[in-house]
């Protein structure tokens, strides 16, 4: 069967890998076409368009991308057209998936979802559009699951979280080829520094971060560079001796770290499913930001929290997110009672995350529905 699958960031590639391989090894005939970055082309998607190319952040940034945006739509309908695929899959992006999926099912074309848009978080209205456009939805939240089905009234399937597999069967590291590789100092501990994957995230971010070095100079500070970003990008903030840069490597980053700071997203999970305590950092431009309080319903903007529906890492949001705070909670999670609190409340975390799996669920749905 043909399949064609559309995700527009960083995490939505590594999702979407793993749900190509899932779906290669359930149907051995598929024809895979997608929307996406490296590691789908790798899994063995024929990639049209590189997220690289529709990564715009915020309110201000997507209207001053509004044109790139619009011939983007444009040209995936046309391709969807000439591709006729069995069936549709859409990894979270909302904002592009959602205008494509109304299309896709004006024109008979059978849509399911895999990852929902976060409307639980904003714009819930939006369930109304995904009552009338979408097929099937596969979430991975365990909240997702309620608020869906007893909220809304629209079925959904929980597959569990496709993380716990993605970094479950990461390939063994060598630790001190790892660190000698980069340059990394074998006898300190490692701060991760996790900034974001988009240009505005890291330069609103890292600084903040990297004002932190003086005052831990028995640590290495590494920076997780985005696959989405040269490494020349990065390279004005290193300017002290403890300050080391890796790219493309946050897994491994991660399981060698004793703490993180980390740009809120999907990132504040892999390093909870790593088990490293975590200060969460978000600034957003002023305008962004004010809008964005104004339209956001949720208690929490980290996933560990939303999921554990309670504080069990400190988010530093706008102006909160300083160097005295940073410092502050930095200092109380590297050692004592608040790190072994973090600690005891990640495993917790894990049992509801489902378990093993999620790709392989998720892909043996979207197969039933393409036979519909």
């Amino acid at each position: 069967m043909k399949y064609y699958i559309i995700a527009g960031e960083a995490s939505g590639d590594l999702h979407g890998s793993n749900l190509i391989k899932a779906i290669k090894k359930q149907d051995l005939e598929s024809d895979i076409r997608c929307w996406g970055g490296d590691l789908m082309q790798l899994a063995g998607g024929l990639l049209v368009k590189h997220y690289k190319e529709m990564a715009f952040m915020g309110f201000l940034e997507v209207i001053m991308n509004l044109n790139a945006i619009f011939k983007n739509i444009t040209f995936c309908k046309e391709d969807i057209a000439h591709f006729k695929p069995d069936i549709i899959v859409f990894i979270d992006y909302s904002g592009f998936n959602l205008r494509i999926a109304k299309w896709a099912k004006e024109n008979g074309f059978r849509t399911n979802y895999y990852i929902s848009p976060q409307i639980w978080a904003s714009r819930e209205g939006r369930i109304e559009k995904i009552k009338r456009d979408i097929d099937a939805m596969h979430v991975i939240l365990p909240f997702e699951k309620d608020f869906y089905e007893n909220k809304h009234g629209y079925p959904v399937n929980f597959v569990g979280h496709p993380l716990i597999d993605a970094i479950s069967n990461r390939a063994p590291l060598d630790k001190a080829e790892f660190r000698h590789s980069y340059g990394i100092d074998t006898s300190k501990p490692i701060i991760a520094l996790l900034p974001g994957s988009r240009k505005q995230e890291v330069q609103k971010m890292l600084s903040v971060m990297l004002s932190l070095t003086k005052d831990f100079e028995g640590y290495e500070f590494v920076i997780a560079g985005a696959p989405s970003l040269d490494k020349t990008f990065y390279t004005p903030f290193i300017t002290n001796e403890n300050v080391k840069f890796v790219n493309n490597r946050t897994y491994d980053l991660l399981s060698i770290s004793t703490a993180a700071m980390v740009t809120s997203g999907t990132a504040t999970l892999e390093t909870a499913l790593f088990n490293i305590p975590q200060v969460v950092c978000y600034k957003a431009n002023w305008v962004s930001y004010q809008i964005a309080k104004r339209i956001i319903t949720l208690e929490y903007i980290s996933l560990v929290n939303l999921i554990m529906k309670k504080e069990v890492v400190r988010e530093l949001i706008q102006n909160d997110l300083n160097y005295y705070n940073l410092k502050n909670e930095l200092t109380a999670i590297l050692a004592g009672a608040k790190r072994e609190e973090i600690l005891s409340n990640y495993q917790d975390l894990r049992v509801k995350l489902g378990g093993a799996g999620a790709s392989e669920k998720a892909a043996a749905l979207i197969i039933e529905n393409a036979k519909l």
